[in-house]
């Protein structure tokens, strides 16, 4: 096995309310709204990154919020936790500011860290840790300074119905390195230093099912197209068909289910969202890829207006 992924490149979850959707990640959690786009396949459908300053790969959550979307229940074949990275010495500041906007949290303890549990208002169910490594955010926005910001990904912690197999792939075909066991999950690491550390629950999950506060898929990290390619035949290889390499506009895509039924992507760090929009407007025009432009009036007339604001309990 030649290929080792550097980690997480990003996740993308089902909401329900697209303005929510910005309180909550940008207003609340103070990432920056970097591109307001659609979802390729269902262009009816908003597709909203928020990450870092620039939506670096290992940074960004995505969503694709669907008003009329069922409630999913979390279970196997998911992500069971998205894993946010923060400062050293910030766990107080986030709690007292989860309390602020009456977030229930929780406190938990494994592999030796502290983490803080909580959900959005889908009920995906998020945590914050704090770590050295990762490079610092440079975004502030409303109540979050630059030196108390989500950094991007620590990691997530993996539901699946056939764990062992998760394992395999993680180890195998990802490049990942099992590092520890402790209270029922098995952590594994990449080479990166963000989205870098995989807990994988030991026990096998029952079913999840998609909607609206679950995780749709997590996608890994590739260099660039001519390692995105290998890639791609590495995953064959291994007999786990991957799809057709994807033009997703800000990274190549590809996908492939593993054997515990979680939906694998791996998506390449070019080009970027700076690539259609100057850093200072980042996620402030709806863009379109050139295939649906023609249709522009007509999809932004489907779409609710949404607005990224400083909450009241900042203000």
């Amino acid at each position: 096995m030649s290929q080792k992924t550097a980690g997480i490149h990003h996740i993308t979850a089902f909401v329900r309310n697209a303005q929510e959707n910005v309180d909550f990640y940008a207003g609340l959690l103070g990432l920056r709204l970097v591109k307001k786009t659609i979802n390729f396949d269902a262009p009816e459908v908003y597709h909203l990154y928020f990450g870092n300053e620039v939506g670096s790969p290992g940074t960004a959550i995505t969503f694709f919020p669907w008003p009329t979307s069922r409630k999913g229940r979390i279970g196997g074949g998911q992500v069971g936790y998205t894993t946010f990275l923060i400062p050293v010495g910030t766990l107080g500041f986030w709690e007292e500011r989860l309390q602020t906007f009456n977030v229930s949290f929780k406190r938990t303890e494994r592999f030796g860290e502290t983490y803080l549990q909580f959900a959005d208002q889908d009920g995906l169910q998020l945590e914050l840790v704090e770590r050295e490594g990762g490079q610092a955010s440079k975004w502030s926005f409303g109540g979050v300074p630059a030196d108390k910001a989500i950094k991007g990904f620590g990691g997530a912690i993996l539901y699946s119905v056939q764990p062992e197999k998760t394992m395999e792939v993680l180890q195998n075909v990802l490049g990942l390195e099992k590092v520890g066991e402790e209270g029922g999950l098995v952590r594994f690491r990449s080479t990166g230093d963000l989205g870098n550390l995989i807990d994988v629950n030991a026990q096998p999950m029952p079913h999840g099912a998609g909607g609206a506060g679950t995780v749709h898929h997590i996608a890994w990290r590739a260099k660039d197209d001519h390692d995105h390619r290998l890639w791609r035949e590495q995953v064959e290889q291994y007999g786990l068909h991957p799809t057709d390499i994807v033009d997703r506009q800000y990274f190549h895509a590809l996908y492939f289910r593993e054997y515990g039924e979680i939906l694998f992507e791996i998506a390449t760090d070019p080009p970027g969202f700076e690539r259609d929009e100057p850093f200072e407007a980042l996620g402030e025009k709806l863009m379109l890829p050139e295939w649906y432009e023609p249709y522009r009036a007509q999809i932004e007339q489907g779409l609710t207006p949404i607005t990224v604001r400083v909450l009241e309990g900042d203000k």
